[in-house]
């Protein structure tokens, strides 16, 4: 039989209550982020959109621990990150944050498969199983013919796919992209919006991305619009 705990509702993966953060201009005090409340559940992706300077990087790194807010509380995998010190956030996104930049961000001095295989070497994971696991992210993205090239021989959407593979090549619990698309012509940002959708889906990751492409927040279960340092939230399901 089963018992009402059995029925209850999963815990929100991302949880914020009244999160706040305010910069000082000259000698005027800016309210960037105004209160907010909001959950992510495990497997939803959600898409950030706003005008510029509306505070989506700013959200975008507090949930990432790069950044603390004023006031409120940031829970990730049931983890108050607010909270914890300078060093324990920077292991905690170590482990727990994959993130996916406009710029691609990747080593120049180092390999494709280098890397992709960089997080999971910060995380301690064996060689065998890191070899393994580049093997298969590359031959998810299309570029296991590649893995020994350097950043600089690949084109953009090449460069984009590997930084989308070594994102998630540490299994994170929570996804963060900006801009994802923001520095590839429309064609190949469509190809690559719709793989990381892919990737995302099949390997159970949740997605919090900073957007301005309609197109891109189209592949979003929900679009939360952020615009006087309050998130309004709307259901993207057909």
């Amino acid at each position: 039989m089963d018992t009402p705990q059995s029925h209850a509702a999963a815990p929100p993966l991302l949880q914020l209550t009244h999160v706040s953060k305010h910069y000082t201009e000259g000698h005027q005090r800016r309210t960037v982020l105004d209160g907010i409340n909001a959950q992510v559940q495990t497997g939803e992706i959600v898409a950030l959109v706003g005008r510029s300077g509306s505070g989506k990087s700013t959200l975008l790194n507090l949930l990432a621990g790069i950044d603390r807010p004023d006031t409120g509380e940031i829970h990730i995998r049931g983890r108050r990150l607010d909270t914890m010190g300078e060093r324990e956030r920077t292991l905690f996104r170590r482990r727990e944050v994959g993130f996916v930049y406009q710029f691609f961000n990747l080593i120049p001095t180092l390999t494709v498969a280098e890397n992709v295989a960089l997080p999971m070497e910060l995380n301690g994971v064996g060689s065998r199983e890191r070899g393994e696991r580049v093997d298969h992210l590359l031959n998810l993205v299309d570029l296991a013919n590649r893995s020994q090239a350097f950043p600089d021989e690949l084109s953009g959407g090449e460069q984009q796919r590997v930084a989308m593979v070594r994102a998630i090549a540490h299994e994170p619990a929570l996804l963060l992209a900006d801009e994802p698309t923001g520095n590839l012509d429309a064609e190949t940002g469509a190809r690559i919006i719709a793989l990381l959708r892919d990737l995302v889906r099949d390997q159970g990751r949740t997605l919090v991305m900073v957007t301005h492409s309609q197109e891109v927040a189209a592949i979003a279960s929900r679009v939360w619009t952020l615009d006087e340092g309050r998130i309004t939230p709307s259901d993207n399901t057909p």
